[in-house]
């Protein structure tokens, strides 16, 4: 037992009184505070269900269900009194209903507890997932829109709004991002990926929800469970897929089960606090040393963020659960899941697996923050991994194109620089089982924005938001990207987490309207908008053959075909010359077309047979007949 550091941390991580975090009864004449999942359906692949009961001395109670097509398979307590894990099975026989959970003591029913079995929504195990059709947006629910003023504090969390904190609650919420679903639609978005939204309950920097206190509950300050389903239904009616964010490798200090551990393995415990070395190589690494392995994986994410043990079996099925459960419950389109390397990979493996198997077509994406795509790769499902592991991890981020995303228009061709770097990054899809399933970027709300590392270069973002649109995988497009926010990551994540003009009530400029942007953001906008737009209706982009030639003199050619179309990229990375391109060297791709159409500028390329010249810095994406 080693509590007391545990005790320590939390007294001096939490600020406010004791009461704030004190559980509610759920009824004043049962001993039971907490029942999760919330509830469940019928007719699900996986008959089994846990449910996690928690109250005063609970384990000391029998519990009995005597409802048709159900019953307990097992009972499981913990060193903790105050926890009780029932296992339910099921069976396809099972009708919608309310199911009573009954508490016995001897042969004296004390008290029962009503939970709620629903009918899933018709062709819920046939979800699809988003994929490289898709085109992701990521936003951060509190610097996007503030639609419910009246929700910026509530009573039951501790942070309260303060707008001119970078780093302290803005207000954001739900509603603002329902109030802008047509600006997505608009500008070409399929899939919307927001940072978490359950509640974090910390006293600081709470804003960014990665520190989650309710794993069942939406934060009040952007509102309600209710208000995620509706968000996830208004999203649906505008052909656009809403992703989860989901932390598994950590809580938050706050949370509720902090004050009452389920088990003493419930969090990796240390003597005082330590930090994870954040050594994800060591996971691969052959000669890595046992601690080095361990602090990856059990030390803490931060102060505020205590590591979970996903090796816990009842841990690991109650993480599965909740995934499930907000699938069903939001009719979600995919999951990202947080820090995914600091997990448990053998336990994460079984996650991705039981839900993948739950919903055949859905997608999961793991965050694999690491820099050689043979670090990534290891973590996609079906490498071919030395050691033999395989991650059942469907899709991965790529954050070695995003490294080269980030830098290849400030280089001259070299051997390895400037637009030789992302040539060599897709050389190396060869470690991927499925380079098409990749999360593709330029930057993201971890990272230096991309108009910050271009510093306001609109010809060079062009070139790289032609790459990212085109080139396979999935691409995502960081909030603001399109209107060119800037951000820059030395001054703090907040900075590269600004508010979206004229997200709030009284903006005096208001982005998301043609009128409230300079005619610099509307062209970048329109930009953006004409190429997701076109991408959104062209599958050989989707899922279609890539073929690339080795850059030479600073530009680089690229195809995109299938049966049905070919596609023919040219990005001249050149600060100054324009390029004659030679097209005899691409004869092997241009043999059966005449002419083409480059979509972005609408020229017209009438002879494919001899060379044409390309402006410097200047994409094209030609459309081939």
């Amino acid at each position: 037992m080693k509590i007391l550091g545990i005790v320590l941390l939390l007294m001096i991580t939490l600020s406010a009184p004791a009461k704030t975090f004190q559980l509610k009864k759920k009824h004043p004449k049962i001993p039971v505070e907490r029942i999760e999942p919330l509830s469940w359906w019928v007719g699900m692949k996986n008959p089994e269900l846990q449910i996690m009961v928690y109250g005063p001395q609970i384990a000391t109670y029998r519990p009995e269900i005597h409802y048709p097509g159900v019953k307990i398979e097992r009972v499981v307590t913990t060193t903790n009194p105050n926890y009780l894990f029932i296992y339910l099975y099921i069976d396809k026989t099972a009708l919608a209903g309310k199911m009573k959970i009954e508490f016995w003591k001897g042969d004296k029913e004390v008290f029962s507890y009503p939970y709620l079995l629903q009918n899933r929504q018709e062709g819920s195990e046939e979800r699809e997932g988003f994929s490289s059709a898709d085109v992701v947006y990521l936003l951060m629910p509190d610097r996007f829109a503030n639609g419910n003023p009246a929700n910026d504090n509530h009573p039951e969390t501790i942070e309260k709004v303060n707008r001119n904190d970078l780093n302290g609650r803005h207000g954001g919420d739900i509603q603002g991002i329902i109030d802008h679903l047509d600006y997505l639609e608009d500008l070409g978005i399929t899939a919307l990926w927001s940072t978490p939204l359950m509640e974090d309950n910390m006293p600081l920097t709470s804003y960014h929800t990665y520190a989650i206190s309710d794993y069942y509950k939406i934060d009040p300050r952007y509102g309600t469970n209710e208000d995620y389903r509706r968000l996830a239904a208004e999203a649906k009616k505008r052909g656009i897929k809403l992703i989860m964010d989901v932390v598994t490798n950590h809580s938050g200090t706050a949370h509720w089960w902090m004050k009452d551990l389920p088990a003493d393995d419930w969090i990796h415990q240390f003597d005082t606090f330590t930090r994870s070395n954040f050594r994800i190589g060591t996971v691969q690494d052959p000669y890595a040393a046992d601690s080095d392995k361990k602090l990856n994986t059990q030390g803490w994410f931060d102060t505020s963020m205590p590591d979970l043990n996903q090796n816990n079996p009842l841990l690991l099925d109650y993480l599965i659960q909740n995934a499930v459960w907000w699938i069903e419950y939001a009719d979600l389109g995919g999951l990202r899941i947080d820090t995914y390397p600091y997990n448990h990979k053998e336990a994460m493996a079984e996650f991705n697996e039981r839900i993948m198997t739950e919903y055949p077509n859905f997608n999961i994406v793991g965050e694999t923050w690491v820099h050689q795509p043979v670090e990534v790769a290891y973590w996609q499902k079906d490498a071919l991994n030395p050691d033999g592991f395989n991650s059942e991890l469907p899709a991965v981020m790529d954050f070695p194109l995003q490294d080269a995303l980030q830098v290849f228009t400030k280089e001259e061709q070299g051997w390895d620089k400037g637009i030789m770097r992302p040539y060599f990054n897709f050389a190396q899809d060869y470690l991927y089982p499925d380079p098409y399933n990749l999360l593709i970027f330029a930057d993201n709300h971890d990272t230096e924005r991309i108009w910050e590392v271009l510093d306001g270069d609109i010809d060079k973002f062009k070139l790289v938001f032609t790459l990212l649109a085109t080139t396979r995988g999935i691409p995502q497009i960081y909030y603001g990207t399109e209107m060119m926010m800037r951000g820059v990551k030395q001054k703090g994540d907040g900075d590269i987490r600004r508010d979206f003009p004229g997200g709030w009530p009284g903006d005096t400029i208001n982005a998301f309207t043609a009128e409230g942007r300079t005619a610099e953001q509307n062209e970048v906008f329109d930009f953006v908008k004409n190429l997701l737009q076109w991408r959104k209706n062209n599958p050989v982009i989707h899922r279609g053959a890539l073929r690339h030639f080795v850059p030479e003199n600073d530009y680089y050619v690229y195809f995109r075909y299938d049966d049905e179309k070919k596609i023919m990229v040219v990005l001249n990375n050149s600060e100054k010359e324009p390029k004659t391109i030679d097209l005899q060297r691409f004869s092997e791709m241009l043999s059966d077309v005449s002419r083409g159409r480059d979509i972005l500028s609408g020229r017209e390329i009438k002879d494919l047979h001899t060379a044409f010249t390309i402006p410097a810095k200047t994409a094209m994406v030609i459309e081939l007949e």
